[in-house]
């Protein structure tokens, strides 16, 4: 009897943020959030000094993705789900040096707390048991001798896709907090990670052969499995709303990056190729006899405005993070655009099967590069893209399954190796290339009858494997790879 589910709810693996990393931006941004929340009257009042410690990967590319930024940001009260980016951007590196005398940090949005450039240090060398991306952030008081004493402190494990954890929690304790105690309530990253494990579901699954048996009991497809959780959760008119809001923030995603010229911020010279590629489709397209079908142009063009908005640090939803983030939307896009019969019903259909997927995957695997490699980005996000276009154009859940199957096989061993930190060579191309797998593999799909040798689960256990002997320096560190032979060329 199945009674464990892999179900994570589409509301939230599919968040709303800022770029350019879900868990380099979004994830810190949520722990300093959480950390500035357990600190409780009577203690908020003596805090006078925060630090925060990166290790590993958060170390080795923090400054890169902005993750000093969302820290600081976090800790004054913004949350990645509202906040304007333009506030995020320079939260830190606009701070002065210790040397220089402090800045000051109105922690969670009340008090005014001094911070410095260098109460954030970086760690990269050192790997924490947990998780590659991990961050310790302390609180501190000082007495009239100007004696420092620890208040609190805590340890969050960055996940991937914006989720954390707090190790307390994983040792299965509490922080100690000088002066008692207190029970804040959870970041929002921290319920994403729990709900979908604790509440319950009419139809739980651990496997994409469970789920397929799921689908062949009920004579029904992977989105209404989907479907039936979710609304046991969340009722089907939020559940509606959340799919609706979720599409509405990717669409605007894409039709921003498509309009949107310039040069990328890191110092790569990276220029925004989204709004001339529009331009040029555009000018095809309204000749009266056009010379090729540019379907997959435009695909690629989605793609492209997705992930260079996410590496402008604009507003983007992870899916199932924001270095694979412009995948999702780009063949949801290529659907509504180009394909017959295309609806708003079935973008809601193509977005939960795409969660089944993905929850399969975070399951059992990973999607974080920092822990698997690039294959658990923009692998993860091929394989929800193809099995929910293969579901939207008529697949049968065995097909369905074999989609994302094809599509996840093919970007085993992918590494996250980019170039300078920044989430922009190779990452942004990748995407607009994965995108057309996605497609490749729906459609390929689709001329089956979804006998295929190698399921889903077998693949997802492969490519956790695969990410658990892959070299940390081809893991979201910039150690390896392109980001130190692309320096040569």
């Amino acid at each position: 009897m199945r009674g464990v589910t892999a179900f994570v709810s589409a509301l939230d693996l599919f968040s709303i943020g800022i770029g350019p990393s879900s868990s380099h931006t979004v994830g810190p941004m949520r722990a300093a959030l959480d950390f500035a929340g357990r600190l409780g009257p009577g203690t908020l009042e003596s805090v006078d000094r925060i630090s925060c410690v990166l290790f590993g990967s958060l170390g080795a590319t923090g400054i890169g993705h902005g993750t000093p930024d969302a820290i600081v940001a976090g800790l004054a009260g913004l949350r990645p789900e509202d906040c304007d980016p333009a506030a995020v951007r320079g939260a830190w590196s606009t701070l002065p040096r210790a040397a220089d005398g402090a800045g000051t940090v109105l922690l969670g949005g009340s008090r005014p707390v001094a911070i410095t450039r260098d109460d954030i240090t970086f760690a990269p060398f050192t790997r924490l048991p947990g998780h590659p991306n991990a961050m310790t952030l302390h609180a501190w008081a000082r007495d009239a001798a100007g004696t420092e004493r620890e208040l609190l402190h805590e340890t969050y494990y960055s996940v991937g896709g914006g989720f954390i954890r707090r190790a307390s929690e994983d040792a299965g304790g509490a922080a100690s907090l000088a002066g008692g105690s207190r029970s804040a309530a959870a970041a929002p990253g921290m319920r994403r990670a729990t709900a979908a494990a604790t509440a319950r579901h009419p139809l739980p699954y651990s496997s994409s052969a469970e789920l397929l048996a799921l689908c062949e009991e009920q004579g029904v497809g992977l989105c209404d499995i989907a479907r039936a959780n979710e609304e046991a959760l969340h009722g089907r008119e939020a559940l509606d709303a959340g799919l609706d809001a979720i599409w509405a923030a990717m669409h605007s995603c894409v039709e921003t990056g498509l309009v949107t010229p310039g040069v990328l911020p890191g110092g790569l010279g990276v220029k925004r190729r989204a709004p001339l590629v529009r331009e040029q489709l555009d000018a095809h397209d309204c000749q009266p006899v056009r010379e090729r079908d540019t379907s997959t142009e435009w695909l690629h063009a989605f793609a492209l405005a997705v992930n260079e908005e996410n590496a402008s640090g604009g507003r983007v939803v992870t899916a199932p993070t924001n270095g694979a983030a412009g995948i999702i939307p780009a063949v949801a896009h290529y659907y509504l655009r180009f394909v017959p019969g295309a609806s708003p019903e079935g973008i809601r259909n193509f977005l939960l099967t795409a969660a089944a997927i993905g929850s399969l995957v975070k399951a059992n695997a990973s999607i974080s590069g920092a822990e698997g490699g690039c294959q658990a980005e923009v692998g993860s996000a091929c394989a929800m893209a193809a099995g929910a276009l293969c579901g939207v154009l008529g697949g049968t859940p065995r097909q369905v399954e074999n989609a994302a199957e094809i599509a996840m096989e093919h970007h085993l061993g992918l590494t996250c190796d980019p170039v300078g930190g920044l989430v922009q060579v190779p990452c942004i191309e990748r995407n607009a290339i994965a995108a057309s797998t996605a497609v490749s593999a729906a459609r390929l799909a689709l001329l089956g009858d979804g006998t295929h040798l190698v399921s889903l689960d077998t693949v997802i256990e492969t490519m956790r494997q695969t990410g658990l002997d892959m070299m940390t320096k081809y893991k979201e560190t910039s150690e390896g790879g392109l980001a130190v032979n692309v320096i040569e060329c």
